[in-house]
Parts: C-alpha cells; sequence; structure tokens
C-alpha cells in the first residue's frame, strides 16, 4: 500500500531555549534556535498548502499543555504560519468528540510535543482521533510532524522507559506499542546527549528485524512512501541494524545481567543523508555539490 502523508519525526529541541519545557522569553525571536528555524520551516515547506496549510498542535505528551502550545504557535506564526491552533487532548474521551474529530479532519499537518510518550500513546491510541489520524497519514497528502515524544510514538513498537547508564543490562529498557504510522523501526530521542545507544541497541537485539533509529537534537528523519528516509536538521541520526546479528547471550543470562551481542552494525545520517527502509540502501549526501 503506497503511503501518501509525511512523516517528520524529531529528536527534540536543545537544552536551553523554547520546547524544553523551561521558562520562555516573551519575545518568540529570542526563542528561536535552530529546530525552530531549520525544522519548524521545512514541516511549512512539506505541507499541502505551506503557510496556508492547516496547522494543529498536539500537547497530550506534555505537563504544561498551555504554555507548550501556545509557544508553538507563536514559533509558526513567526515563520509565516498564521492558521495553526492547539489541540490539548488531557483524557480519552475528549478525543473522541465530534468538535475535535472535525479539527483533525481539516489538519494538513499534526504537530505532536514533547513530553511523555506512555501518556500520549494511553490517552490517544485506540481512540477515534486515533483512526483518523491513521487514514489521514496513509491516504492523504498530510504532515504527522512529532518531536522528542511524540517522535517515539509514532512507530508501532515504542520505548517508554529504560535509563540510559543501565539500558545494556537485561530487562532494563521497557517497550510497548505505539501509535502504528510506521512499521518495522522504534524510535528513540535526545540521543546523543543522553547517550542513549545502550537502549537502542537492546531493543534491536530483543527484536532484529526492528531497524533502530536514535534521533539526535536539533535533527530529525523526513519520511517519505512510508519507507525513504532523509536526515534533516543540524546533528545526527543513528541507525541500528540487528538483521546481520551472529550471536547474542540475550536468551541466556538473567534479568539485570549485562548483555552480549556480536556484529550489530551501525550507520551514521547527517544532514541530507537518505536510507530507504525497502532495500537498506544508504546515501551519503555529496556536500562539495551543494549550492549556498
Amino acid at each position: 500500500m503506497e503511503i501518501k502523508g509525511k512523516l517528520i519525526i524529531i529528536g527534540g529541541a536543545i537544552d536551553k531555549g523554547s520546547f524544553t519545557e523551561v521558562s520562555f522569553d516573551k519575545n518568540v525571536a529570542n526563542n528561536l534556535n535552530f529546530f525552530e528555524k531549520g525544522i519548524l520551516k521545512r514541516i511549512i515547506k512539506e505541507s499541502r498548502l505551506g503557510p496556508e496549510s492547516r496547522i494543529e498542535i498536539v500537547t497530550t505528551a506534555s505537563s504544561i499543555p498551555m504554555d507548550v502550545g501556545s509557544e508553538y504557535i507563536r514559533a509558526f506564526n513567526y515563520l509565516g504560519a498564521n492558521n495553526v491552533g492547539a489541540l490539548h487532548i488531557q483524557k480519552r474521551e475528549e478525543a473522541s468528540t465530534d468538535e475535535t474529530l472535525e479539527r483533525v479532519e481539516k489538519a494538513d499537518v499534526m504537530m505532536f510535543t514533547g513530553g511523555d510518550q506512555l501518556r500520549l500513546t494511553s490517552i490517544l491510541g485506540g481512540t477515534r482521533f486515533h483512526k483518523v489520524l491513521t487514514e489521514k497519514y496513509r491516504n492523504e497528502e498530510f504532515v504527522y510532524a512529532g518531536t522528542s515524544a511524540g517522535a517515539a510514538a509514532a512507530s508501532a513498537s515504542m520505548i517508554y522507559q529504560g535509563t540510559s547508564k543501565e539500558a545494556l543490562l537485561k530487562g532494563e529498557v521497557k517497550i510497548t506499542s505505539g501509535l502504528d504510522l510506521i512499521e518495522n523501526v522504534i524510535i528513540d530521542t535526545h540521543f546523543v546527549s543522553r547517550g542513549r545507544i545502550g537502549r537502542l541497541f537492546q531493543a534491536v537485539v530483543s527484536n532484529p528485524s526492528v531497524l533502530g533509529i536514535g534521533l539526535g537534537e536539533d535533527t530529525g528523519l523526513l519520511i517519505k512512501n512510508g519507507s525513504c528516509m532523509e536526515a534533516i536538521g543540524s546533528g545526527l541520526v543513528i541507525l541500528v541494524d540487528g538483521r546481520q546479528i551472529k550471536d547474542t547471550n540475550l536468551t541466556d543470562v538473567p534479568l539485570g545481567a549485562p548483555i552480549s551481542i556480536n556484529n550489530l552494525i551501525v550507520h551514521v545520517m547527517s544532514q541530507d543523508d537518505k536510507y530507504d527502509l525497502t532495500t537498506g540502501e544508504f546515501t551519503i549526501f555529496d556536500k562539495s555539490s551543494k549550492t549556498v
């Protein structure tokens, strides 16, 4: 089945500035870092009507939804998109009201904020909202954009718990179902700065058919046709491929014991590099040919 929509999944913003659930400057221009100027602008560019597109900010994952929602609205306005609203869905019943579904139906872009991905999936998963969202992504020229929790929740399988330093001890990484917009991948965010490589290693070794995607901050992936991935933003995307694993002690050691893995393959993507989920082909962009 051909996927008509686009996914833009983002590792999160840097640890200062806006969109990190800290104090915001009243002057929106002072809050804008590369994440907002670069990746939010790319979201507008990839949308059906560009700056005229209807954008809905979904703040369900956030602990301060009103603050984060208004900040995104101001940022999109600053970048030239003025048809923007915020959906503050806090309870499951709110995800199935006629008013909410009408707004989802009219949206060209839905931007899912950071916060707690388990909160996001437990409130939205299996609701009428989730059904309409999935149908729009598969059948329409529609953009699902998610940062941090919003990115992690996009896949069929989702990491929701696990400390970085203990991630290669058996049982320390917890995985559940995500929103299932994309299959055969598992996504981790704030990847480089928080040292989460071990979390992704364990997630992949437990199911080697799944490609691990580690998104750095200020960094994301644009995914078209459900398989063609392009790195966007200023940082790195780490891909963990377990299909060539030769051996592991995962099933032999008790819970809490270190995990050994033989022949785990890792790729590193930077801006404009491409990876095809269907063929496994990785293309490094020729930076020397890029015009300034």
